[in-house]
């Protein structure tokens, strides 16, 4: 009887324990089974985790058509648009566009045409130069010249920026050049015979509204216009070129505040540029002007009509000087037509891509002014009782350059300037009035 509960007792116990012993042997090997399973996933070639899905696919633009297209539509003979209809459409004539895009190509790698990495010839330096071109005169969106120069949102916005980059180490020292003797000659002889002898140009600014202007930025650049704004500050002559360019001032300054920070006078200060000396009705004076509107201050430098009497010599003066001020209001309207990308609200995230784009057009517009002049044959010479004051061969001192200072904004040199002015041209309205008689 005893036996018999032992032996039960010993077949229980069995098989209680063989049963945990089989479980632990099965997770054993489950375990070495999953051990494995993990080496062979990680000593296998073919990657078991999720990859990144194919990127977007590359459009067939054919680059190669377009160049074709461009090159049969103005450049080849018999081409299908003419030299007019290229003019328009470029800004600029044929052989100055040609002159340019050679220049580009020989300044910058990337306008040189290459192939890709299956060995396909890319875009052209004729479709870059044009894309460029067109979003600088049509102020047309990045991608809008896909359709006609075949390039991508993303190569244009490049394009556009490197052109602006190119054009400015090439031409910055010869077209945004200061005044030369020769260049002064002619701007004295002209001013002279228009009533206003000692006159090199007149001066005043222009807004480019700022449409991505940083939320950070925008009371700093917010001013008259409601709206962010960069300021551009300008001189320029009666046949339109543009002898100075300050641009990138915020918009909540105004005139006076953009030319306190100007370096529109260093080099006078400096005496390390030309300047002029002349004489009206036996009053000689020592520094050239320039005419402004009525917002700027009463300096010997600056001739406004602001202030003066009511009588009808000075009624004259001020007529003549607000209408040969608006010089620098017709270069301002012709370089908003002409580049229509200044008048549109910059898309741009950076001031430094508008300042590029900004000289950019300035250069452009005096190398046209140059180009409509190739064919002129007229001589000038200095005006009577004129001198040309070369520059010093070593800048002036601080407190020379103090007394300069001084001079330069003398409100009793304006006045005095103003005055002589009134009396010289109501004498000359005089001598041809009695002429005609």
């Amino acid at each position: 009887m005893t036996n018999r509960i032992g032996n039960k007792r010993r077949r229980l116990l069995e098989d209680l324990f063989g049963s945990e012993m089989e479980d632990e042997e099965e997770d054993e090997e489950e375990d070495e089974e999953d051990g494995f399973t993990s080496l062979e996933e990680l000593t296998n070639d073919e990657p078991h985790a999720k990859t990144r899905g194919p990127r977007r696919p590359n459009k067939e633009r054919n680059h190669a058509e377009g160049h074709e297209r461009l090159m049969q539509d103005y450049f080849n003979s018999g081409s299908t648009y003419n030299d007019r209809d290229f003019e328009r459409r470029f800004r600029l004539r044929k052989e100055l566009f040609l002159r340019i895009a050679a220049d580009v190509v020989e300044a910058s790698p990337y306008f040189v045409q290459k192939p890709d990495c299956t060995g396909k010839m890319g875009l052209s330096s004729f479709q870059k130069i044009t894309c460029a071109l067109r979003q600088l005169a049509y102020g047309c969106a990045m991608d809008a010249t896909d359709e006609y120069c075949r390039i991508g949102e993303a190569t244009a916005r490049q394009t556009l920026k490197i052109f602006c980059n190119t054009i400015e180490n090439l031409y910055a020292n010869e077209y945004l050049r200061k005044p030369t003797a020769d260049d002064l000659t002619r701007m004295l002889d002209i001013n002279d015979a228009r009533g206003f002898p000692g006159c090199i140009g007149s001066l005043d600014c222009m807004h480019w509204v700022w449409k991505n202007c940083p939320s950070a930025f925008a009371g700093q650049y917010k001013g008259k216009e409601k709206k962010p704004t960069v300021v551009l500050e300008a001189v320029a002559d009666q046949r339109l070129w543009i002898w100075h360019v300050f641009f990138g001032t915020a918009g909540a300054l105004n005139d006076i505040n953009i030319l306190d920070r100007s370096p529109l006078f260093e080099e006078r200060l400096a005496g390390t540029s030309w300047d002029v000396e002349f004489q009206i009705l036996g009053r000689k004076y020592n520094h050239a002007y320039y005419l402004v509107d009525r917002i700027y201050p009463s300096w010997s430098t600056l001739i406004k009509s602001k202030g003066v009497s009511q009588d009808e010599p000075s009624k004259h003066f001020q007529k003549l000087q607000e209408a040969f001020r608006k010089d620098i209001e017709r270069v301002f309207g012709v370089l908003q037509i002409r580049w229509a990308i200044v008048t549109i609200p910059a898309r741009f995230w950076s001031p430094e891509d508008m300042v590029s784009i900004m000289r950019t057009c300035v250069i452009l517009h005096n190398m046209i002014v140059e180009d409509h002049e190739r064919d002129s044959t007229d001589t000038f010479r200095l005006p009577r009782c004129t001198k040309l004051v070369p520059p010093q061969s070593q800048p002036y001192t601080l407190q020379e350059q103090a007394i300069r200072t001084v001079e330069l904004r003398s409100a009793v040199q304006h006045r005095r300037l103003i005055n002589d002015l009134i009396d010289l041209n109501w004498a000359r309205l005089g001598s041809r009035n009695r002429s005609t008689e």
